[in-house]
């Protein structure tokens, strides 16, 4: 689960973690951005753009480009599909 980016910096190779992978279904990918902001989100990759969606106190659309209405709700679909095991990563990853 997640995506592996390596970075170099003055000679030295690092691997850091930066937009794991929750889920994939279909043309979505559900991922996080390590160390965003504290607020529980996740944001909803599509080829034909992405969406950021609040996690609590309910699933909320925050932000969006490129997607259509139809994407959008299919999108807050797969969230509300997907939101406890997008909750046990989002503890997983950021409780480090």
């Amino acid at each position: 689960m997640g995506e592996w980016v390596r970075i170099e910096e003055r000679n030295k190779l690092a691997t850091i973690q930066m937009t794991p992978t929750v889920v994939r279904e279909g043309a979505f990918r559900l991922f996080f951005f390590s160390r965003e902001e504290r607020r529980i989100h996740v944001h909803v990759g599509h080829p034909d753009g992405e969406a950021k969606f609040w996690l609590e106190p309910t699933v909320t659309l925050a932000d969006h480009t490129g997607l259509s209405a139809h994407q959008l709700a299919e999108a807050e679909r797969l969230v509300k599909k997907y939101l406890q095991e997008i909750l046990n990563a989002w503890q997983k990853h950021f409780s480090g």
